[in-house]
């Protein structure tokens, strides 16, 4: 959809950059950019700042992924000035003030009284009629009067001309900056990985004088602040995973059983996004931390059933070789089918669904639940799979002077 009114929505000089409304304010107020990644360009001089602005422009736009790509024309404001002559002024009796109060008038208005319509306001302003301020010629001719109520036209005492400048001076860090605009789309390719590669064509193709500084900001910054904090969070995230299996089991070799589970549930998360065509985002590493507490869950119970089923064989005697090892790890094993079964459909029931949501925030919803749902099903493959193996070899290498 967004493909198709790109497409159709072309207007000279006004580039499309598409987001939600109220997206678009948080990021405008968190990072000044309204796109999902921007450029800022820091240096002394706005004309130099513009230069690398378009010249960075014509570098992005080409690489894979960006919709559109467009720099700020910060020097490229026209301007109607009117340089007052002070001594001419002088000789005509004229202050400063006066003339620059009569020009504003009859050029800007002023405001000489309000109508008044039950307890609405309007108000009356007056100024010169549009064909006498039409363009610099005319005002040129615009007359002015000193105090002996004698005419004067303006180009006797004032100097008429256009200029260019600035339409727009942001200053940023106590530097002026100007802005690169990057849509992305974000369906063909991840941000981190459109950065990255933007970043390399920036460094190898652009120089940048003296004085002169590149930033990277948008979504891009929000991201760089999530990963920075995730750096902090998994692994905090996993130390108490281990810490609380620990607790539990009382057994390192029990909480590296369970944790086996991790790598095969994100082996299944991956294959799913990729299957989704969803690409790596921060709602997708919040789902891989929640995932990590599903399996830890569901392991604990997948060994309770096992430890539950070995002991009751020692109680009664009956475990005398490999076979009847075998035999108490299948008993427990089977026992935990239906549990295990229960326990994976109740959480796809309430996972499933979010897949079709259509509503506001479904897609951070998706990409939170997509690797929760495909890490769910490697795991309790593995679960029932693999952890009787392991379980097996362990307990036959713990207790291999009682088993022959």
């Amino acid at each position: 959809l967004v493909d198709e009114m790109n497409s159709k929505l072309r207007f000279p000089g006004m580039p499309n950059i598409w987001t939600m409304p109220i997206k678009n304010r948080i990021d405008m107020l968190s990072t000044g950019i309204r796109s999902a990644v921007g450029i800022k360009i820091f240096g002394p001089d706005l004309k130099t700042i513009e230069s690398i602005a378009k010249k960075t422009e014509n570098i992005v736009r080409p690489i894979s992924g960006a919709r559109t790509v467009v720099a700020e024309r910060v020097a490229g404001g026209f301007f109607l000035d009117v340089d007052f002559d002070r001594e001419a002024l002088g000789a005509f009796g004229l202050s400063m003030t006066e003339a620059q109060d009569q020009l504003m008038q009859a050029v800007g208005g002023e405001t000489v009284s309000f109508t008044l319509n039950a307890r609405e306001r309007y108000p009356i302003q007056i100024r010169l009629d549009r064909s006498y301020r039409q363009n610099a010629t005319d005002l040129e001719h615009l007359i002015l009067k000193n105090s002996s109520e004698q005419t004067i036209t303006l180009n006797q005492v004032a100097n008429v001309h256009f200029n260019e400048g600035p339409s727009m001076i942001r200053n940023e860090n106590a530097m002026p900056v100007g802005y690169v605009f990057v849509d992305v789309d974000q369906n063909k390719t991840d941000l981190g990985g459109f950065v990255k590669r933007m970043k390399a064509a920036i460094n190898k193709e652009l120089k940048l004088p003296a004085g002169y500084s590149l930033s990277y900001s948008g979504q891009y910054e929000n991201m760089q602040r999530v990963e920075e904090r995730l750096k902090l969070v998994i692994p905090l995230t996993l130390f108490i995973i281990v810490l609380l299996l620990h607790f539990n089991t009382k057994s390192w070799i029990k909480t590296s059983i369970v944790l086996l589970a991790v790598p095969f549930s994100v082996i299944g998360a991956i294959w799913f996004m990729l299957l989704l065509g969803y690409h790596s985002s921060i709602a997708t590493w919040v789902g891989m931390i929640a995932l990590m507490g599903l399996d830890a869950e569901t392991g604990v119970f997948m060994l309770m059933y096992l430890d539950i089923s070995h002991d009751e064989w020692i109680k009664k005697d009956k475990l005398k070789n490999n076979e009847d090892l075998i035999e108490s790890i299948i008993e427990g094993a089977v026992h935990r089918v239906r549990p295990k079964m229960m326990t994976v459909a109740a959480l796809f029931l309430g996972l499933v669904p979010i897949m079709w949501s259509a509503g506001a925030g479904a897609d951070v919803m998706k990409r939170i639940a997509a690797p929760m749902i495909g890490g769910l099903t490697t795991s309790f493959l593995l679960e029932l799979l693999i952890y009787p193996v392991i379980y097996f070899e362990w307990r036959k290498f713990k207790s291999k002077e009682i088993l022959k």
